[in-house]
């Protein structure tokens, strides 16, 4: 087992590493390597799994091993639908693909657009019918997460109307170079302190976008391109694990796992600037989202 570090995640009472497994690498798994990976995952003691109902086969590749398992881990899910009776779905298939009574905590996926916000918040919309699924106890917790550089402000702004327990937003050094969204993510960390609610983020070691503009192809197993040495890696992953409100979810390329992990499980201090921008030049970093063309994916 590593040393990985382990935080309250927010006002839930779990405390849970602070690296979290993204389940999205098992979405285009056969269930033998998804096996493979999750005894990984056991070995690490990763104690917090994150998936969604939109990752291909990640909740089904899941259940034999919570079967087994369910106990250890605090278990978060995804909807992607935007009305109440949509949300009330998607939760219970999930439940029937994972094969489990109860999940810690579902999220609003990608909550970011604004008539999409606005259905999710309405009456009869998601956030209402996940509030009381969690009244019913099939779901502990309500999160929301999202991507592109407004993503930040939209949760500030979900927190105006919602208690959510958790939010999930890109963090990486080139994505919080720009000052805009670094202004957003600032005041958004400020406001999650002072109400416990939990900062997970995604991307810490994203390279850039693929340079033919594809989000998938042969031997991709993320949308965006990732580092994949290890030194690179063990920075930016200690860049955003420095910061001791932040959890990082991995990414879903599964290859990169046992990488991210022994990063996470050494000395948690930030590099230097200077390395950092020394990484950006010699792996050619580029910011995922840029407020116009690569806003949306």
């Amino acid at each position: 087992m590593t040393s990985l570090a382990i935080a309250p995640f927010g006002k839930t009472g779990h405390d849970s590493t602070r690296v979290i497994f993204g389940a999205a690498a098992l979405g285009a798994m056969s269930q033998a390597r998804a096996d493979a990976t999750m005894a990984s995952v056991s070995e690490w003691g990763i104690n917090h799994i994150d998936t969604a109902a939109s990752y291909g086969a990640s909740e089904d590749r899941l259940k034999p091993w919570l079967a087994e398992h369910r106990s250890e881990v605090f278990l978060a899910s995804k909807t992607g639908r935007r009305s109440g009776a949509g949300a009330r779905a998607e939760l219970e298939k999930s439940l029937d693909r994972m094969g489990v009574d109860h999940i810690d905590l579902v999220q609003l996926h990608n909550l970011v657009e604004e008539e999409e916000w606005e259905r999710a918040h309405a009456p009869g919309g998601a956030v209402e019918a996940l509030a009381a699924a969690r009244e019913e106890g099939l779901i502990s917790h309500v999160g929301i997460t999202g991507h592109g550089l407004r993503i930040a402000g939209m949760h500030l702004r979900s927190l105006e109307r919602f208690d959510f327990a958790s939010v999930l937003l890109p963090v990486n050094f080139v994505l919080l170079d720009n000052p805009a969204y670094r202004a957003d993510v600032e005041a958004l960390l400020e406001l999650c302190s002072e109400r416990e609610v939990a900062v997970q983020t995604i991307k810490a070691i994203a390279r850039g976008r693929w340079s033919d503009g594809a989000t998938s192809g042969p031997g991709r197993f993320s949308w965006y391109d990732p580092l994949t040495d290890p030194e690179p890696i063990g920075r930016a992953v200690r860049y955003v694990l420095s910061h001791s409100q932040m959890f990082l979810n991995t990414t879903s390329d599964a290859r990169l796992l046992p990488m991210v992990v022994a990063a996470a499980s050494g000395n948690l201090v930030a590099p230097s600037a200077d390395e950092l921008r020394a990484d950006v030049a010699e792996q050619g970093i580029t910011p995922l989202f840029d407020d116009d063309v690569l806003e949306r994916i």
